[in-house]
């Protein structure tokens, strides 16, 4: 769960072809259900926890369910980073923790020309997915002020490394100091743009900024 905090930002959301910008195919989006309340709505960068159905358009044939198939858990996953298929970053945006909706996603927007397991090339795919839950991603001003232990907005290997400690142990998995130690190495190598020893709120935030 830890290394996708990390991620690296999706890339452009449109193909250049001639010189020409062309737009991606959209995601078709049916609300099939919306509490009446909603304190949050999921954006890029928030953390997703959610229950899925997948089905092919062709035939109707179910190819996964997380309720039904595997360990029968809902998925934990960061919107907008690719760590899911395109349509899902498309069609997951302003959702509600209890909203359902049904997502129409075109090849393009899926897994295209190669397909994937069970799953044809060149297949529309609809998926019903209802959101569990919604947490802060990692690079949300509201992370960096949790991992951000003394108040002066930057961040040392010290303060890192407790946080992911604490994710770790909040996930269900055993404290590993040498394994923590490096990570926070990697996390520096790739995050301290000024090499200066610690990471900045700027340098923090500065890709999520683009999201």
């Amino acid at each position: 769960m830890i290394p996708e905090l990390w991620a690296c930002i999706f890339s452009a959301l449109f193909f250049y072809v001639d010189g020409a910008k062309l737009p991606e195919p959209e995601v078709k989006i049916e609300v099939l259900y919306k509490p009446f309340l909603c304190h949050r709505k999921s954006k890029y960068g928030d953390i997703l926890l959610v229950h899925y159905e997948g089905f092919l358009e062709s035939n109707g044939t179910m190819f996964h369910s997380s309720r039904h198939h595997g360990d029968k858990n809902p998925v934990w996953f960061t919107l907008g980073i690719r760590e899911v298929i395109k349509g899902w970053d498309k069609g997951l945006q302003g959702m509600c923790a209890g909203e359902k909706r049904k997502l129409t996603v075109p090849p393009a927007l899926a897994y295209g020309k190669e397909g994937k397991g069970k799953i044809p090339p060149e297949s529309t795919l609809i998926f019903d997915i209802e959101i569990i839950e919604i947490r802060n991603g990692p690079r949300s001003h509201e992370s960096f002020q949790e991992m951000d232990l003394n108040d002066d907005w930057k961040l040392s290997k010290a303060e890192v490394k407790e946080y992911l400690r604490k994710e770790f142990e909040r996930h269900g998995y055993a404290a590993n100091d040498t394994h923590h130690e490096v990570m926070v190495e990697d996390i520096f190598q790739k995050e301290d743009e000024d090499n200066d020893g610690f990471i900045s709120a700027r340098e923090f935030t500065y890709k999520h900024d683009e999201l």
